[in-house]
């Protein structure tokens, strides 16, 4: 299954730590990096005093389940000295996030996709249409089409 995972970082060697997190997903048996946009620097979102993002997104073909791949990008977060003890939206080593997982709907606890707030972010829409600007999320249109819809 092809899925798409965004990726950000605001505390310290950001590019670093977001290829070193890219190189650990890509290692897994059942993971092949299949495309990477360009990383861009993005102000944060929610709370706003804190340094600015890199941002970017890949996109995977996987046999893993969406669960499966959210426990790998957890553990590889965890890898990368992320911790989840801080304030939402706050400042982060690395942040993994699970955007599409093919046309799939998935509504678990802990586990949602396609991800709740893609359709409001920038940061993660401009990155991904960079990668599939024809990618249909489900109950929101092409990413190209949402991206075009913010103002």
């Amino acid at each position: 299954m092809r899925a798409y995972i965004g990726l950000g970082a605001n505390l310290g060697a950001r590019e670093i730590t977001i290829q070193r997190a890219v190189s650990l997903v890509a290692a897994h048996e059942e993971i092949e990096l299949v495309g990477q946009s360009t990383l861009r620097e993005t102000d944060p979102v929610g709370v706003v005093d804190q340094p600015r993002f890199l941002n970017g997104v890949v996109a995977l073909d996987t046999t893993l389940s969406p669960r499966e791949l959210l426990d790998e990008l957890l553990r590889v977060e965890r890898e990368l000295g992320r911790t989840r003890d801080g304030e939402r939206w706050g400042p982060r080593t690395i942040d993994l996030d699970l955007l599409a997982y093919g046309s799939q709907v998935v509504d678990e606890p802990g586990l949602r996709v396609p991800h709740p707030r893609l359709h409001e972010r920038r940061f993660a829409l401009e990155p991904l249409a960079e990668v599939a600007p024809d990618l249909e999320i489900p109950g929101r249109g092409k990413v190209s089409e949402i991206l075009q819809q913010l103002h």
